[in-house]
């Protein structure tokens, strides 16, 4: 699944957040501190939920739950291809050791929970009463966004041109905006506070390098 489609007349408040590393009890103590209902909000992730940080099963216990929605990250692909028995050794180089080193129950439910990394979608479309908003893990290849359009999707995932750009100063349109949506949010590229350009957002601020996580909300 590329794209998914979601309503935001099915929840209440509605929050984005960025790259959780394995720093669940960093979310948790947000959520409490911003008044999250998991009754009626939803949370949704750019990406990259597990590696690096303290715990990585904890981020994917959240798959589970009803509130929380996610695309997949390079870091979730990455894993997908360790277990397919690709490239063990580049995810591990790249923060997932942490899977090899549990065992019995702890390995089990790991292994059933990296499993559905398969059925996370790249680019989740957030239908609001006044505006759509797109989230992906790196980018939104593309000058204008469309439904289903066709991507290159390792770029979806892993590509920084865009965000190097703007970071070198080159705010010309084709960098610093995409047509076809209100609004884009990504992760991927750990900053030390958010990045805005035009109708991009580039939320990841590196909470599991000691930085604050960053969350925001969009309903």
């Amino acid at each position: 699944m590329h794209y998914q489609y979601l309503n935001g007349e099915n929840w209440q408040n509605i929050w984005v957040v960025g790259d959780l590393h394995g720093c669940r009890s960093q979310l948790d103590a947000l959520l409490l501190e911003n008044g999250f209902d998991k009754q009626s909000d939803l949370l949704i992730s750019v990406g990259d939920i597990i590696d690096r940080g303290p715990d990585s099963p904890g981020c994917l216990e959240l798959l589970e739950q009803p509130w929380f929605r996610c695309v997949r990250g390079n870091h979730e692909e990455m894993a997908i291809e360790a277990l397919q028995c690709h490239d063990r050794l580049n995810w591990m180089m790249n923060g997932g050791e942490w899977f090899y080193k549990l065992k019995g129950a702890k390995l089990i439910a790991a292994r059933h929970a990296l499993k559905r990394l398969t059925t996370l979608p790249l680019i989740l479309h957030l239908q609001l009463a006044d505006r759509i908003v797109i989230v992906a893990h790196a980018d939104y290849p593309a000058a204008r966004y469309a439904w289903e359009q066709p991507l290159d999707w390792h770029k979806v995932v892993w590509n920084r041109e865009r965000i190097t750009r703007l970071q070198a100063g080159d705010a010309g349109k084709e960098a610093g905006e995409i047509g076809g949506a209100d609004e884009f949010y990504f992760g991927h590229t750990p900053l030390q506070r958010p990045l805005e350009s035009g109708n991009l957002r580039y939320i990841d601020t590196g909470a599991v390098f000691g930085n604050r996580l960053t969350l925001v909300q969009l309903q």
